[in-house]
């Protein structure tokens, strides 16, 4: 059964409809007040459990969370839109060519552009072109009649049962990822405030520097003989390094380390505290961290391969510089845990390379190290050899170490290497590659078709300069874009068997813990769950029968397990 949410034509109340999965109403329409949305929906979801179906979870999810109503399950239809209008699995459905996009927060997120901003062309290989749309909530009759085509362009499709899980999977995700902003993860400020005191020095006053990083900055004058120098200004920092003799053409920390000058240091060291200052100093506290808890904003499928992004704070990427600020709170623990060589995992599934999955396996059957197991086979048990090269094969290196290892990789997996250089191939035509689930790379602009048009010399370097390059993305994009596909059924699976459990009871240490375990945090193919410390078996449990169930999921039996590394630690800084 389907709940359909959506706002009068006013905008000024909600209204709720029960249907059934024919489309046909179970219900009469319901009109709610804004103030009173929760009960209702706490009480018909505690009834009927449905499929609440609405424009965007962002519009409504986090008012029901602030009300402490939470949803078993959702279908998102600006994500599932997002996803349909692209797929080459629905490409030959009406829905593919008649239906109007409405672009979901990641794609004007990655084309830096605000909400509603019409895009009509692809700008870049990580772009789709999107079509002008308000950020405002659908009224029922436009929820139910995209419901309805949605439905109907993945029965059409060429892969059902697969859309199906991915929408499912994408939607859950939404459900998941308000969670996780709402519950935030557990962050002491006075231990992130003591941690850039150690590193910065006192907090500056207004436009400043701390202390720390302007005695660096003096150091880089004297040394650079360059008075003036704001070290900030890559224009002003490149020219003060060549006049000092190091002819560096970038800034980049790689490229400074082959110098051998007394600037080098203190510039690498300035760089790293300047970041720690600019991207999680004082300011960020201010802005990001509330009540104890840092509460990020995920935006699901925010990556053209569905991997996701986050609004601000910058919850993807958190340095180890100050995890030791997340600490669990009395009664609780972190279990943190990443699934161990997931990429590669999910190339040996998708090219059914039976002897890469063997190398993933050990005498008795069970999941092992699988770079190992490949070191082992073919590059003298020499792990990080083997590592570079099947890197390199996903990311389509040809040059350096990765480069060189590549065709000794080919030789031993072959099946695996035919797969991305497939999708290669197809990439460098200008034609779509898809996810296992069907996710697809939006199809090529008009800038790109005009660049393989060439009448010179010239003109075909370029050609052929874009065409590698698009060659690479969709090379890399069937193998993440899966494992992004893996990741989320993880999570969604994950979520499901978590709200299966009952909240925690007194700990051992008499300390009464109020709530269940919570997921708090996600980076692409590691979770954290807040967990009572009572519960920490079980839930360490599920984390690994989850992935299991991922796998199934996606994959079906398949002679290669997705392990899990987790780790139990009171800090998230002791586990890495």
């Amino acid at each position: 059964m389907y709940a359909l949410l959506a706002l009068t034509s006013h905008e000024s109340a909600a209204v709720v409809q029960l249907r059934n999965d024919d489309g046909t109403p179970a219900s009469p329409v319901q009109t709610v007040s804004r103030a009173a949305l929760p009960a209702v929906v706490r009480a018909l979801e505690e009834a009927h459990h449905p499929r609440w179906v609405w424009d965007r979870a962002t519009h409504w999810y986090p008012d029901l969370l602030a009300a402490n109503v939470r949803l078993e399950r959702c279908h998102d239809l600006s994500l599932c839109q997002n996803i349909l209008l692209y797929s080459a699995f629905a490409a030959d459905t009406d829905y593919a060519r008649q239906a109007t996009p409405v672009p979901p927060e990641a794609e004007n997120l990655r084309q830096g552009t605000p909400l509603g901003t019409n895009t009509s062309s692809q700008d870049s290989l990580f772009d789709a072109p999107v079509a002008a749309a308000k950020d405002k909530a659908w009224d029922l009759a436009a929820v139910a009649k995209e419901l309805g085509a949605q439905k109907s362009a993945i029965s059409s499709s060429t892969h059902p049962a697969r859309l199906t899980l991915l929408l499912s999977a994408e939607s859950a995700g939404a459900l998941v990822a308000a969670e996780m902003h709402h519950e935030g993860i557990p962050w002491r400020e006075d231990l992130h405030r003591r941690l850039l005191n150690d590193l910065l020095g006192p907090e500056p006053a207004l436009h400043n520097r701390p202390e720390k990083l302007e005695a660096l900055a003096d150091l880089l004058r004297t040394e650079l003989n360059a008075p003036t120098l704001n070290p900030d200004s890559p224009q002003e920092l490149i020219r003060a390094l060549h006049r000092a003799g190091i002819d560096a053409k970038s800034t980049r920390s790689w490229e400074l380390q082959e110098f051998n000058h007394p600037a080098i240091a203190p510039l690498l060291t300035y760089r790293k505290l300047s970041r720690l200052f600019t991207t999680n100093g004082w300011n960020w506290l201010h802005q990001w961290v509330r009540e104890g808890r840092f509460h990020s904003e995920y935006v699901v499928g925010g990556v053209v391969s569905g991997r996701w992004a986050s609004r601000g704070g910058g919850a993807m990427q958190i340095p180890a510089q100050i995890r030791g600020a997340a600490v669990a709170d009395p009664g609780y623990t972190f279990i943190v845990a990443d699934a161990a060589q997931l990429e590669p995992r999910v190339l040996a599934a998708l090219s059914q390379d039976s002897a890469m999955a063997a190398a993933g396996r050990d005498a008795a059957g069970q999941s092992k190290d699988l770079y190992a197991g490949i070191a082992a086979q073919g590059f003298g048990g020499d792990r990080s050899m083997a590592k570079i090269a099947l890197l390199g094969a996903i990311y389509g290196a040809t040059t350096g170490e990765s480069g060189r290892l590549v065709p000794q990789l080919a030789r031993m997996y072959p099946r695996a290497l035919d797969y991305v250089e497939n999708a290669a191939r197809a990439g460098e035509r200008g034609e779509r590659v898809s996810t296992h689930l069907g996710r697809s790379t939006p199809p090529t602009g008009t800038d790109w078709h005009a660049s393989q048009q060439s009448s010179s010399a010239p003109e075909q370097r370029r050609a052929e300069s874009a065409a590698r390059s698009r060659g690479r993305f969709t090379r890399n994009f069937v193998v993440q874009g899966t494992a992004a596909e893996w990741a989320c059924c993880w999570l969604a699976e994950l979520r499901r068997r978590l709200r299966a459990l009952p909240p925690g009871t007194p700990s051992t240490g008499g300390l009464a813990v109020a709530g269940g375990p919570q997921l708090v945090a996600f980076l692409h193919d590691e979770v954290v769950v807040h967990c009572p410390v009572e519960l920490v078996e079980e839930v360490s449990a599920i984390l690994h029968d989850s992935s299991q169930a991922a796998t199934d999921l996606l994959f079906g039996p398949i002679p290669l397990a997705f392990p899990v590394n987790v780790s139990v630690v009171q800090c998230y800084a002791d586990a890495k």
